[in-house]
């Protein structure tokens, strides 16, 4: 059974990025997540993650049908 929340730092680990990277996200609301608990750890639910990174594909795919200047590389 996969775990419905992920810990920051398994969301770090999924998009190749720092913690402090995962935690930013989290702090400007590009990605939502809940505290829990009693030391109010920061949790992301799957579906959102799933939701973050299929927005990034679309912005990613206007940027570049635009020309924009972060055209990927081979």
């Amino acid at each position: 059974m996969t775990a419905r929340f992920l810990p920051l730092a398994d969301v770090a680990e999924t998009l190749a990025i720092s913690s402090a990277q995962a935690y930013a996200l989290v702090r400007t609301g590009e990605l939502r997540a809940i505290k829990v608990g009693g030391r109010g750890q920061w949790r992301v639910e799957d579906s959102e993650l799933e939701d973050y990174i299929q927005r990034m594909y679309a912005q990613t795919r206007e940027i570049v049908l635009a020309g924009g200047e972060d055209q990927p590389t081979a």
